[in-house]
């Protein structure tokens, strides 16, 4: 069983940056394709960035602005973002074992991690 467990998530102003975690319980997870998802209250969880053997993808509104990488000696998963606007503000998710940015096709999902930008 995966286990995934978000951290870095906090309050920030406009223009600052945070830097989100993804702690893996198993080395295998990181093996296989990883992503942030993200959802504000009221919408639907959206894709952010994925990461499949250091290939990264990013959605518009997170290309230029966030970094995804992971360090698989931890077994963890990394979203930087830099440029935050208020618009970003909604929980973060890492996800671990599914296709692109379809969230109903991944398998392992962390708890979440809430940003929030004023």
């Amino acid at each position: 069983q995966v286990q995934l467990v978000e951290s870095g998530g906090g309050s920030v102003q406009t223009g600052g940056s945070l830097r989100l975690a993804c702690a893996a319980s198993t080395y295998t997870a990181t093996r296989e394709r990883m992503a942030w998802f993200r959802q504000a209250p009221g919408k639907e969880r959206e894709g952010v960035a994925t990461i499949y053997r250091d290939v990264t993808n990013y959605v518009d509104f997170a290309k230029g602005r966030f970094t995804i990488s992971q360090d698989n000696v931890k077994n963890t998963l990394y979203l930087q973002m830099n440029g935050l606007k208020p618009e970003d503000t909604a929980m973060y998710y890492c996800a671990a074992d599914g296709v692109g940015f379809i969230a109903r096709s991944y398998n392992y999902w962390g708890q979440g991690t809430q940003v929030t930008v004023s």
